[in-house]
């Protein structure tokens, strides 16, 4: 039981840590849809002259089910958002359909890490689907050879891909909530208080992401040290 102590431990703390990043950002974003926009203009709308302020006319503004659920989809080129945002016209639609078409403007000037990041995808989705498996196999059996311990070493790898990609994926959300931002400023589009809550409610967003890196980082320490002992 000693082996897997530590990871429940790592495990729980970020749970706990994930949970209250993410009820905090459920609620900044549920007080900022009850803030009408003084321009009156909905998510939908926001994002289509962001993106023909860009320059970009090939990316299509659509609406998807859930919450929170919006995305930036580079493989079809479009700006996804959830209903409360393609319809609403608060601060809170106004943030994350500047936000996602932040990324559609990264696509669209080759932003490097997005680049990086999107060519990491199929990587990513094989290391997410193996590495637990594998890892767990490695535990089991590092006992009864180098050949086991060989077995747990492949797994660390893959789960370092998630790893990586967890830490490039920062930069990423950062740099498109500051094209956001700066954006609904140059354009004069929110007031100097409406600009403030959307900065708000966006940078709690992106403390998800930093959570999640953090996470997946002291998980593969906590891996490479399991192995580097069972090595000695």
């Amino acid at each position: 039981m000693g082996i897997y102590m530590g990871y429940y431990v790592i495990a729980g703390v970020m749970f706990l840590v994930g949970m209250i990043i993410s009820n905090r950002l459920k609620s900044k974003f549920q007080e900022y849809s009850q803030v009408t926009l003084r321009n009156g203009m909905s998510g939908k709308e926001i994002a289509e002259k962001m993106l023909r302020d860009n320059g970009i006319f090939d990316v299509q503004v659509v609406s998807t089910p859930g919450f929170l659920s919006d995305h930036y989809d580079p493989s079809n080129k479009t700006v996804n958002l959830s209903a409360d945002v393609y319809e609403g016209r608060s601060v809170s639609a106004a943030a994350v359909a500047a936000h996602e078409c932040g990324h559609a403007v990264q696509h669209a000037t080759a932003y490097s890490m997005l680049m990086m990041r999107s060519k990491m995808v199929p990587a990513v989705k094989i290391g997410t689907s193996l590495s637990q498996w594998i890892i767990l196999a490695g535990l089991g059996m590092m006992g009864f050879g180098h050949g086991n311990q060989t077995i747990f070493l492949i797994g660390i790898l893959l789960f370092s891909i998630t790893t990586v990609f967890s830490i490039i994926t920062l930069p990423v959300e950062y740099d498109a909530s500051n094209r956001a931002l700066a954006w609904l400023d140059r354009t004069d589009l929110t007031t100097q208080e409406e600009h403030e809550q959307a900065k708000d409610a966006l940078k709690w967003a992106a403390r998800t992401y930093v959570v999640a890196a953090i996470a997946s980082i002291a998980t593969l320490l906590y891996y490479i040290m399991i192995f580097m002992n069972r090595r000695d």
